[in-house]
């Protein structure tokens, strides 16, 4: 795209299905690092992965011909096989998924720090509020109306 100059920043928000604790600590490194993986094949860059066991926060910087939904499709349906393929033997991980959809929130040049320092305080964040509680903080501070009942798809 010729003269066509973005800066597309984006915090993504999922969880796992069911918000059920899939990613143990012993594997969430190879689980990001292959998130991040996939989005270099894709043409795009995370540039921060953190979260807990049942969901995961993504610091997206997107090329101007590429929707928000798209890349976090090719995360989630990527990363998703790959889980089951390369850890077989933990026991439920064979029918490891993610929920069907996703938050995602735009972010200024000028709050990339601040986005980054939450992501890799997760564990440390979730020490007090859930995923649920911090979710719907989210969508409140985003002016996000969503429905209770499609929340948790």
């Amino acid at each position: 795209m010729a003269n066509t100059y973005a800066s597309l920043i984006v915090h993504a928000i999922f969880s796992t299905k069911n918000r059920q604790n899939f990613i143990h600590r012993d594997i969430e490194a190879r689980v990001w690092a292959y998130m991040g993986g996939m989005a270099r094949e894709n043409n795009f860059k995370v540039l921060c992965i953190g979260g807990i066991e049942n969901h995961v926060h993504l610091l997206l910087s997107l090329p101007p011909d590429l929707p928000v939904s798209k890349a976090v499709q090719l995360i989630k349906g990527g990363s998703s096989a790959w889980v089951k393929e390369a850890f077989p033997k933990i026991p439920g991980l064979g029918h490891f998924a993610w929920q069907d959809g996703y938050a995602a929130f735009s972010v200024s040049k000028s709050q990339v720090e601040e986005v980054r320092k939450y992501i890799e305080g997760q564990r440390e964040h979730h020490l007090t509020k859930t995923f649920e509680e911090e979710y719907r903080a989210f969508l409140a501070k985003h002016e996000v109306v969503g429905e209770e009942r499609y929340l948790w798809g």
